[in-house]
This record gives structure tokens, sequence and C-alpha cells, in this order.
């Protein structure tokens, strides 16, 4: 049996709050994300992506909402506080950081989605697989914007 599915056969309640509340900090990050970076991207060649990352914003705090109700369903309290959001003078690494993050979350939504489903919880891994579809579509959007392939995350990051 791999580690991956002992470590879905053994969560807790109490341990799939802890990780819900994890990807509530990374929804926050994304909202304050692409809040900033649709406002000062620079330059004629990122005005469309400027204006999606302002639908992904939008599309973030629904992301959030629903993860704070869950947890709140779940019996536990959603937090209040962002993971660290990285900044740059440059449109490209703006983008790259943007990506980095969703190819994490994708990740950790895969792998929430196991784990609700461990403990019985399937509407809460339906709710999740919402966002993911959403999640992905905004990994297209910016890996279409820095012209590269889509990345495969479906391998752990090392």
């Amino acid at each position: 049996m791999s580690e991956k599915a002992t470590r879905v056969e053994e969560i807790t309640r109490e341990e799939l709050i802890d990780l819900l509340n994890e990807d509530l900090a990374r929804e926050y990050q994304a909202i304050i994300a692409y809040v900033v970076y649709s406002q000062v991207l620079k330059g004629a060649q990122y005005m469309n992506i400027a204006e999606e990352l302002k639908v992904h914003a939008k599309e973030e705090l629904e992301h959030a909402l629903i993860l704070a109700n869950q947890i709140d369903y779940l019996g536990g309290m959603p937090v209040v506080t962002p993971k660290p959001v990285k900044t740059s003078e440059k449109a490209e690494e703006m983008l790259r950081f943007d990506l980095e993050n969703e190819n994490d979350t994708i990740r950790n939504y895969r792998e929430r989605i196991g784990q609700c489903e461990a403990l019985g919880e399937y509407a809460v891994a339906e709710h999740i697989r919402e966002i993911l579809v959403q999640e992905q579509d905004h990994q297209i959007a910016l890996a279409t914007a820095l012209g590269i392939e889509v990345p495969n995350v479906n391998k752990k990051k090392k």
C-alpha cells in the first residue's frame, strides 16, 4: 500500500479541518495575488491576462467562502491569515508565482478529495471537485499567458 493511501485512510476529521484551513489560507493568498497582479501587470502582451486575473480573484473569493463553510460544517473555525504573497516588478515572474501557487493548489485539492471520501464526507469532496475545475482553468490560463505547456502536477512536488 502506498504512503498516500495509508495517509488517506488514517486521516481524522480534525486533520481534515487543519488541511482545509491550509487550503483556505492559500485561497486568501490567491485573492490578494490576483488583485495586486491584475492591477500592476504592464505591457500590451499582458492586458488580456490582467483582465483574466480579475476574474480569477472573484473565483478565488468564492472558493474561500465555500471552504470556510465546509470547515464550519465539519466543526472547525476558519483561519483568517493568508499564506505569504510573492511580488515582483517583472510581469513574467508574477505570472510564474501564480502558476506555481495554482499547481500546489491543484495537487492539494486532488489529495483532499480522497481524504474527504475516506472520511465519508462525499459532499465536501464534491465542493472541492467544483473548486478544482476552476483551479485547473486558472492553471491553463496562466500557462497560456506564459507561452508554456500546462504543467503536469500528477506527481507530488519534491
